[in-house]
């Protein structure tokens, strides 16, 4: 190799570092102060349940309804592509929004405990919080499609949001044990201002003529809509991460058979969940390996196979030793489908729209898992006897709907591998920039 080449070499094996590590870093900041995200989600269905006494279906309906911006999470990605808040795109929705979303957070620890408090609270964080995570994701799949990486990004970004929710499921129950509603609610007021604090650092890998690049292109307002709905490749990664998602019977459903069926501690629940997720994030460093050698149209077909029986060991759980046992295997089997589907996400985002169609996916990701929820809680209610092994049944169908969904994809979009480059995607992405700007 030449000295040019090694050289080269270096410079773009620091720069993917950088990238690497800014987005490692902000996705963990994001991931463990998400108001759906496991730590407060958890938390805050444990103090409706043992503290306020809700039932198993009311604690489903007000995750359902608080969760009511997250589905609409399309029009906080819109005003992402098309705000520009302090003139400092993503970083200033960052600025602007932790503040205020920890300053929510203050005002709930400080009420008094009540359905309608925690109701009210829960509803305005999810909004607030709606514009950090439109500028989040908006921006790592701008930097995917730019870089060519939204494959190592997809890894990147669901390992390290994993492990805050494996702190949060560990951390949930005991909180919700040994400490009160105000101390976990200063708790996260406090490190949902730390996201306004890191927004401070602008590295030149990532932000280096990121918004003056073709794909980071729009129209007005009107035109983008019209663009976002013409685009086909949107389709396939929105269906598919709807069903993934829909699995009635993985939340409230298995929450509640642990702690009452099987007389397991509130802990235990969240341990369940911190190993269940614990164990995705090594298949998503295998997917990062992998995606740099494999098509994602095979990673995408792969992945789905693996994932259609992941929740049928459920059906085996008798004890408490058993489900934490058998958490492992669970997880292990959904890691290359999720990646996939997120790479296909990034790479399907139309320009200027990234955080559109990002929040978009997001919404009916979050629209599905509480819909699943609601569904997997009425079908465990209505039989004591068998009610969980009929939602475990129902996950086992959504799951194999998604194999069919796989042929809507479009080729180009998911003939390559992970930093090649495809003529005929790029040609599509060009005929579009030269659009918007015409």
């Amino acid at each position: 190799m030449s000295t040019t080449s090694l050289a080269a070499t270096r410079g773009e094996s620091s720069r993917n570092g950088t990238v690497f590590f800014y987005f490692g870093s902000l996705t963990l900041l994001v991931y463990i102060v998400l108001p759906h995200g496991y730590l407060i989600d958890i938390a805050s269905s444990f103090i409706l349940k043992d503290q306020l006494h809700a039932s198993a279906e009311r604690v489903s309906w007000f995750r359902l309804v608080t969760g009511l911006p997250v589905y609409l999470s399309f029009l906080f990605g819109l005003s992402r592509d098309l705000w520009n808040p302090f003139g400092l795109k993503d970083r200033g929705f960052f600025f602007l929004f932790a503040p205020l979303t920890a300053a929510i957070f203050m005002w709930m620890a400080y009420s008094p405990l009540s359905y309608a408090g925690l109701f009210a609270g829960m509803l305005l964080v999810m909004c607030t919080f709606r514009f950090v995570s439109a500028a989040y994701q908006g921006l790592l799949a701008l930097i995917g499609q730019e870089q060519l990486m939204s494959g190592r990004l997809s890894a990147l970004w669901n390992a390290m949001m994993s492990v805050p929710y494996v702190i949060g499921a560990m951390a949930s129950g005991y909180l919700a044990e040994h400490f009160s509603a105000r101390r976990i609610f200063l708790l996260v007021a406090f490190m949902t201002a730390l996201i306004a604090l890191f927004a401070i650092w602008k590295p030149a890998a990532v932000f280096g003529h990121a918004y003056e690049q073709p794909l980071a292109r729009g129209t007005t307002f009107v035109g983008d809509l019209k663009r976002l709905v013409r685009h086909r490749a949107i389709y396939a990664p929105i269906l598919m991460l709807f069903l993934f998602q829909f699995s009635p019977g993985s939340n409230t459903p298995l929450q509640f058979y642990l702690t009452n069926e099987l007389h397991a501690s509130d802990a235990a629940y969240g341990y369940w969940y911190a190993i269940f997720t614990a164990a995705f994030i090594p298949i998503y460093l295998l997917y990062g390996w992998l995606c740099k050698r494999v098509s994602l149209e095979k990673l995408l077909w792969w992945g789905t196979i693996i994932t259609v029986p992941q929740m049928i060991p459920l059906v085996f759980v008798h004890s408490v030793p058993t489900a934490l046992v058998l958490a492992a295997p669970i997880g292990c089997m959904g890691g290359i489908a999720a990646a996939a589907y997120y790479d296909l996400a990034m790479r399907s985002c139309p320009a200027g729209l990234q955080g559109t169609l990002m929040m978009l996916v997001d919404g009916f990701f979050q629209l599905s898992y509480r819909g699943g929820d609601l569904l997997g809680s009425w079908i465990y209610g209505r039989s004591p006897t068998h009610g969980f092994l009929y939602c475990v049944i129902a996950i086992t169908v959504v799951y194999a709907l998604i194999l069919p969904t796989i042929l809507l994809v479009p080729k180009e979009v998911m003939s390559s591998s992970d930093g090649e480059r495809d003529p005929r995607l790029e040609a599509e992405i060009l005929a579009e920039a030269s659009t918007t700007s015409g």
